[in-house]
């Protein structure tokens, strides 16, 4: 029986925060002039070296034979699709954009998570839900509306504005699968089968342009995936410990270290419009959350006061 502590809940969110964000300055600085390793191959080895950290956090577990079991194969193969798609392209999006507005853009998933669940799951969206959602949406106009419309010179980030929207668009669809592999398989399977899905579809753009990198870039590029596997290990951990409604707010937190990455790394920074626009995602983002919240302990207090007391 796993202790109920959200204080270390928290503290491991916020970890797997630090690691994903550092994860992800990894990616753009390989994307840089210079190097300019491709997508696909950023996915092979985010996904390829993220494996023995997942099978040793298993075995050290003990739950390496019982981990892997699945009994939804295609479930997880259309999963590993479409979860591969939103990584090229967040990956790529990263490539294009500054960091805090390629964080920022990707603060949209779960905002689309909320529609495409109603559209494919059935679930009901309440009208406070969706004002939410399109206060988020508004928010993302926002941080979009400087790079649409912009000359040739401004082709580059008006691309990669598009490409992060898309990215966030497959995470969120991806995030659908999630929920229903999740209702009969275990977490670790669903992250162990991703990962081994999407090594293999990234190793499939091999004959699609990769570079030769050297040294330092390739121990660049296998720190992406020890970090990606260790990041999802402290995520996976902080949902055992507390409440997912309590914790999700502190996924925020990457908004500012994307901007203090953006800042001192990549020397950019932010505009008052992408600011605002991030405001208003993450506000919606965490009246959402917090929503959720009170409804969840609303339905637990009516089962409480149902139940005939002996």
């Amino acid at each position: 029986m796993i202790p109920h502590s959200p204080l270390r809940g928290v503290i491991l969110k916020c970890l797997s925060v630090v690691v994903f964000t550092l994860m992800g300055t990894l990616v753009k600085a390989t994307s840089e002039d210079g190097l300019g390793v491709p997508p696909g191959q950023q996915v092979f080895f985010r996904s390829f070296f993220a494996i023995p950290v997942i099978l040793g956090w298993l075995a050290w577990r003990g739950d390496l034979r019982t981990g892997l079991r699945t009994f939804r194969p295609i479930g997880h193969f259309y999963r590993g699709i479409i979860g591969t798609c939103a990584m090229v392209l967040s990956f790529w999006g990263l490539a294009l954009l500054p960091f805090p507005e390629a964080t920022t853009l990707g603060y949209a998933a779960p905002l689309m998570t909320v529609i495409f669940a109603a559209m494919f799951l059935g679930e009901e969206v309440r009208a406070f839900r969706l004002g939410m959602v399109l206060l988020g949406l508004v928010g993302v106009v926002i941080v979009l509306s400087p790079r649409l419309g912009q000359g040739t010179g401004g082709l580059q980030h008006s691309l990669g504005a598009m490409v992060a929207l898309s990215a966030a668009a497959c995470t969120a669809l991806a995030m659908i699968f999630v929920r229903k592999l999740a209702q009969e398989e275990q977490t670790s399977a669903i992250v162990f089968w991703f990962s081994l899905t999407s090594t293999v579809l990234g190793l499939l753009t091999l004959p699609f342009g990769w570079v030769a990198t050297d040294l330092q870039t390739t121990l660049t590029l296998i720190a992406i995936g020890l970090l990606g596997g260790l990041a999802q290990i402290l995520l996976t951990l902080a949902y055992r410990f507390a409440d997912a409604s309590l914790i999700a707010p502190f996924e925020y937190c990457s908004m500012l270290l994307a901007l203090a990455i953006g800042w001192y790394v990549f020397g950019e920074a932010p505009t008052l419009t992408m600011l605002a626009g991030a405001a208003l995602v993450i506000l919606a983002g965490i009246l959402i959350i917090w929503r959720e919240r009170r409804l969840g302990l609303e339905r637990n207090r009516q089962r409480k006061a149902m139940t005939p007391q002996g």
